[in-house]
């Protein structure tokens, strides 16, 4: 029988989203003046307030204040009516050092014998309903709310945008897997005062419907245009007035969107988030190597689906084992735990491995702190950073380095294909 299946996803205003952000902006300027900075910091927002909290070993000194400003600043929290804004939230800083007996377990005099930053199992996914090998409801979560950011910077066609919002996806899916049509569309966003409550509710639900949704389509290939259908169920600003948000609104700390980072509740997650983690910490490093795996397996025709397990233990380099699951997707003669074995002759699961292969040493990592980590453009991009005592430095970086197809035709030599 058909079945529904959600994803949501929630904007760069969204109160946890700006401490992703805040802690994401402090991990590139750590590893943009020292590289082999180590570092696991965890923000706080709310009403007038952030909180800066972690534990740092790295040869460089932030002004860590300037960087928490900036950030709230770009997202667009410049207002006082807004009850957060970028000049005047309060900022406490309680960054100290990391502790030697974690230290001692990960950093080794041959870098190539660093073990792992801590225990647990990390998850990779990847798909080919869509072209980015990401599951549709997701990806189309996403792109409602980074096309909603573009409005609302326009300032043109929707003038009453504020920064907080969230979205919601339901896809219908035939018994073969595949994406029939789109069952309901959910968009809360944060907005100006209304003279009415009457007006408000009628401005945004047209706005919604006949400005977002059309530039939303218009990205899309012929195949998923034809998921919007008229029979689509939209949901609004439910609630009604969303006027208060942000941190104001609700209190934001780091981590808390996982599923929204990862696959929208796809595949599985093995718990440990991302955002202001160094690429010692495996937790960040190798969820993105088993995307990487996940979705060159894919792209080599390997599988329509897969899901990728890593495991490790604190302070040891080798991973505990690799699982695999193509969910009976496999389009080769061989099982699951065969293509697991596979996968260990070609892909260094090491911490060290990982930072290599994937170039994780670099401040790559603001840009994956909003709209998911997975799924998202391969480039290169110039960066800039200023020391606390004024230097800048230029830094040419290669984002998301982890949906790179780039093992394809090893993987198709190795299997066969």
């Amino acid at each position: 029988m058909p079945y529904l299946f959600t994803s949501e996803s929630v904007s760069e205003g969204h109160p946890d989203k700006i401490a992703d952000q805040i802690s994401d902006a402090l991990i590139d300027n750590f590893l943009a003046w020292d590289a082999d900075s180590k570092v696991a910091c965890e923000t706080l927002v709310t009403t007038g307030l952030v909180v800066l909290a972690g534990e740092v070993k790295s040869k460089t000194y932030l002004d860590v204040q300037r960087i928490a400003r900036d950030v709230i600043r770009k997202i667009g929290y410049t207002k006082s009516e807004y009850m957060f804004e970028a000049d005047s939230c309060g900022i406490i800083s309680t960054i100290h050092e990391q502790s030697a007996d974690i230290n001692q377990g990960v950093d080794r005099q041959d870098k190539q014998e660093q073990g792992a930053g801590d225990q647990g199992m990390m998850f990779g996914y990847a798909t080919n309903e869509t072209a980015n090998y990401m599951p549709l409801a997701l990806d189309l979560a996403h792109k409602l709310l980074i096309e909603l950011a573009v409005l609302r910077r326009e300032n043109s066609e929707i003038s009453y945008l504020r920064p907080d919002a969230k979205s919601q996806v339901t896809i219908e899916y035939a018994d073969d897997h595949k994406p029939i049509r789109i069952d309901s569309i959910v968009i809360s966003t944060q907005h100006d005062e209304f003279d009415t409550d009457e007006n408000m509710q009628e401005k945004i639900q047209q706005d919604i419907i006949s400005v977002l949704i059309p530039r939303i389509k218009a990205q899309l290939n012929p195949e998923l245009q034809a998921l919007f259908t008229d029979s689509i169920t939209y949901h609004i600003n439910p609630t009604g007035k969303f006027v208060i948000g942000g941190p104001h609104g609700d209190s934001g700390l780091t981590g808390r969107k996982i599923i929204v980072d990862t696959y929208g509740g796809k595949g599985a997650h093995g718990g440990g988030a991302f955002s202001g983690k160094d690429p010692s910490k495996v937790d960040r490093s190798a969820a993105y190597a088993t995307r990487h795996i996940a979705k060159n397996l894919v792209a080599a025709g390997i599988c329509d689906e897969v899901l990728v397990q890593v495991s490790y233990a604190i302070g040891v380099k080798n991973p505990m084992g690799i699982y695999v699951n193509t969910n009976h997707s496999a389009k080769v003669a061989l099982s699951d735990s065969e293509i697991a074995k596979k996968i260990e002759t070609i892909f260094d699961m090491t911490p060290y491995g990982i930072e290599t292969r994937l170039k994780l040493r670099n401040p790559i990592y603001s840009e994956t702190s909003a709209y998911g980590h997975m799924g998202r453009k391969n480039e290169v991009v110039t960066k800039e950073f200023a020391s606390a005592n004024g230097e800048k430095i230029t830094a040419e970086v290669e984002l998301f380095t982890w949906e790179k197809l780039d093992y394809v035709d090893q993987l198709k030599e190795v299997f066969g294909l």
